[in-house]
C-alpha cells in the first residue's frame, strides 16, 4: 500500500460507512445488524496497525497528511488594494505524528475490544451500533484533526453520539448521566471553542504571493497557528514593514494566558481534572459496557491528548509557570481518586474512581515540562486506555452473568470462572503498576520526569500510587476470593468472543510492560520537534 492513499481519511470515514450499512438493514434481520456493526471497527484498526508499524520507515510525517480547503468564506477588505483575496478558510486538515499515532492506534484497539463486548446488547441494536461507530468516528477525527474548528467539529460530533450511547442502553438513571455528560463536554467544548476564535484571530492570518497577487487568509491551521505563537517560528512577525496588511489581534502576554486558561479548563472538564468530575464517574457507573469501554478507554485520553497538543505545545511558557499548580492537581486528583475507589461497594464506580485517579498521572508527566516526564504522560494515556477497556470488559462479562455488580455479591467467582477471574488478577496487577505490566512504565516515566523538578511532588505521587494499588486489589480480591453464593456457583466462563478481547487486551498490556519502546520509540520519531519547542520556550 501506498502512503500516498488517503490513509486518515479512511480511517475516519469507515465507520461512518459501516454505520450507514447498519442504518440501511432491515430492523427484522437484528443478528447480522449486530455482525455488521461489530465488523465495521475493524477496518481502522488494521488500518491504524499499518501505519504504526510503517511509520518509523517514512520521512517524518509528511506522508500521512491530508489536506483542503473545506469552506471558504470571502471577507471585505478594500484598503488593502494589492490583495487579490482576503478570505476566512476552513480546512478539511488531518495529519499524524508521533504524539497522535499511538492514541490513534489505542483507540482503534479500544473500538474494536468495545464493539465485542456489546454482545450483551439486544435494544434498538441498529441505532446503537450506528451511535457506537459514530463515536469511534468522532475520536479518530479528533486525533487527527489539524485545523482547531474541524477539531471542535469532532468534538462535537462524539459528545453528541455518545449522549444517546449513555442516555438508550444505560441503566436506571442513565438520562440523568447523558445529561450530565453533555453539559459537562459542552461546556468544554464552548471554552476551546472560544480559545480557539482567539487563536484565529491572534495567529491564525498567513499570507502569501502568487502570480495573482497577495493572498490573506485566516484559518484554523494548527501549523500556522503553531507558528505565529513561537516566538522563533518561521510566521513571527510577518507583516512587519508591509503598510495595509490587516494587522491580527495584538498577541500580548495577557492574551496568551487567557487562551491558556481557556485550553486548560476546557480539556480540564472534557478529561477530567478535579474537581470537574463527578460528571464521568456517573457516566462510567450507568453507561452500558461498551460505552463505558470507550469513555475510560478513548474519550478520556482525548481530552490529555488536548492539553498535550493544545497546551503544553502552544503554550509551553505559560505551562511552565503554572507548572507547579498542575502537578498539585494531578497528586490531589491521585489521592482524592484512590481514597474514593477504596471505600466504593460497587464494582463499576470502584473502577471509573480508579480511572479518574490514574489521570492524575498524565497531569504529573505535563507539570514536569521533561522529555520523559511528557512521553510518560503519553504512555500513561497509552496503558490506562488498554488496562481500564479490559477491567470494565470483564465487569461486563460479570454482571451479565450474576446480574450484579455489587462487591458484596460477587465473592468467591474465581471458583466458576477462573479465566475471566485470572484476566481479571492480570489486569488489577497492571493497574497497581507491577513491572513486566504495561502499568509500570505508566507510572515510572511521568515520576521520573517529575522528580528532576519537584522531588516532594514526586513523593507523594508515589504514595497516591500505593492507594490507588490498595483500591484495586481490594476490589479484585473480594470479587474472585471468599465464599461463591450459591447462585452464582454454577456460572459458565467467558465465551469465545468474549476471551478474544480480554487476551488480545492483556497480551498489550504486557506487550508494553516487556518493551516500552514499543510507543516510545514511535514517539520519539516526531515528538522532537515539541520537546525542542517546549525546552527552546521555558529556557528562553
Amino acid at each position: 500500500m501506498s502512503p500516498e492513499w488517503p490513509f486518515l481519511t479512511l480511517i475516519v470515514v469507515l465507520p461512518l460507512l459501516g454505520a450507514a450499512a447498519v442504518l440501511l438493514m432491515p430492523r427484522a434481520l437484528s443478528r447480522y445488524v449486530q455482525l455488521v456493526g461489530i465488523a465495521a471497527a475493524f477496518p481502522p484498526l488494521l488500518l491504524a496497525a499499518w501505519i504504526y508499524g510503517n511509520y518509523s520507515l517514512l520521512p517524518g510525517s509528511a506522508p500521512f497528511r491530508e489536506q483542503a480547503v473545506w469552506i471558504r468564506i470571502p471577507l471585505p477588505y478594500d484598503t488593502f488594494t494589492s490583495a487579490a483575496s482576503f478570505a476566512l478558510d476552513l480546512q478539511y486538515h488531518l495529519a499524524i505524528d508521533g504524539l497522535s499515532l499511538p492514541l490513534v492506534l489505542l483507540t482503534a484497539v479500544v473500538a474494536a475490544s468495545a464493539a465485542l463486548g456489546s454482545i450483551y446488547i439486544k435494544k434498538r441494536v441498529k441505532t446503537f451500533y450506528s451511535s457506537f461507530l459514530i463515536v469511534e468516528s468522532g475520536l479518530f477525527g479528533a486525533l487527527l484533526a489539524r485545523d482547531v474548528i474541524l477539531f471542535i467539529v469532532f468534538l462535537e460530533i462524539t459528545a453528541a453520539a455518545m449522549f444517546f450511547l449513555i442516555g438508550i442502553w444505560g441503566s436506571a438513571n442513565r438520562e440523568r448521566s447523558a445529561r450530565r455528560y453533555l453539559l459537562a463536554n459542552g461546556a468544554g467544548s464552548a471554552l476551546l471553542l472560544l480559545a480557539f476564535t482567539l487563536m484565529v484571530a491572534a495567529a491564525g492570518l498567513s499570507i502569501e504571493q502568487t502570480e495573482q497577487g497577495t493572498q490573506l487568509t485566516y484559518s484554523g491551521s494548527y501549523d500556522v497557528i503553531a507558528g505565529h505563537l513561537s516566538a522563533s517560528g518561521p510566521y513571527a512577525n510577518f507583516s512587519d514593514g508591509m503598510s495595509g496588511v490587516p494587522q491580527p489581534l495584538q498577541l500580548t502576554e495577557p492574551l496568551r494566558w487567557t487562551i491558556f486558561l481557556l485550553v486548560l479548563a476546557g480539556f480540564g472538564l472534557s478529561m477530567p481534572v478535579f474537581p470537574f468530575h463527578s460528571w464521568m464517574i456517573k457516566a462510567h457507573e450507568e453507561a452500558a459496557s461498551p460505552a463505558a469501554m470507550l469513555l475510560s478507554g478513548a474519550l478520556l485520553q482525548v481530552g490529555g491528548y488536548g492539553l498535550l497538543r493544545y497546551g503544553v505545545a502552544l503554550f509551553p511558557e505559560q505551562l511552565g509557570q503554572a507548572g507547579t499548580w498542575v502537578a498539585f492537581a494531578g497528586i490531589v486528583q491521585l489521592f482524592y481518586g484512590g481514597l474514593l475507589a477504596l471505600i466504593q461497594r460497587d464494582l463499576r464506580r470502584l473502577l471509573a474512581y480508579a480511572s479518574f485517579s490514574q489521570t492524575g498521572l498524565v497531569l504529573l508527566g505535563i507539570a514536569s515540562m521533561d522529555e520523559i516526564g511528557l512521553q510518560g504522560a503519553v504512555f500513561q494515556l497509552v496503558s490506562q486506555g488498554l488496562i481500564m477497556t479490559l477491567l470494565f470488559l470483564i465487569a461486563a462479562g460479570l454482571q451479565e452473568r450474576t446480574g450484579t455488580v455489587q462487591l458484596s455479591e460477587l465473592g468467591g467467582l474465581a471458583r466458576p470462572l477462573p479465566f475471566m477471574c485470572g484476566i481479571l488478577l492480570a489486569a488489577a496487577l497492571a493497574y497497581a503498576g507491577v513491572p513486566g505490566l504495561a502499568g509500570f512504565p505508566g507510572k515510572l516515566l511521568p515520576l521520573l520526569g517529575l522528580f528532576g523538578v519537584m522531588k516532594g511532588a514526586a513523593a507523594a505521587a508515589v504514595a497516591g500510587i500505593i492507594v490507588c494499588a490498595v483500591c484495586m486489589l481490594r476490589g479484585v480480591t473480594s470479587v474472585s476470593y471468599g465464599a461463591v453464593a450459591e447462585k452464582n456457583a454454577a456460572l459458565k466462563d467467558a465465551r469465545f468472543i468474549e476471551a478474544v478481547p480480554m487476551i488480545a487486551l492483556l497480551a498489550l498490556v504486557v506487550l508494553l510492560g516487556l518493551y516500552p519502546s514499543t510507543v516510545t520509540d514511535v514517539m520519539q520519531h516526531a515528538f522532537d520537534g515539541l520537546l525542542d519547542q517546549v525546552n527552546a520556550k521555558v529556557e528562553g
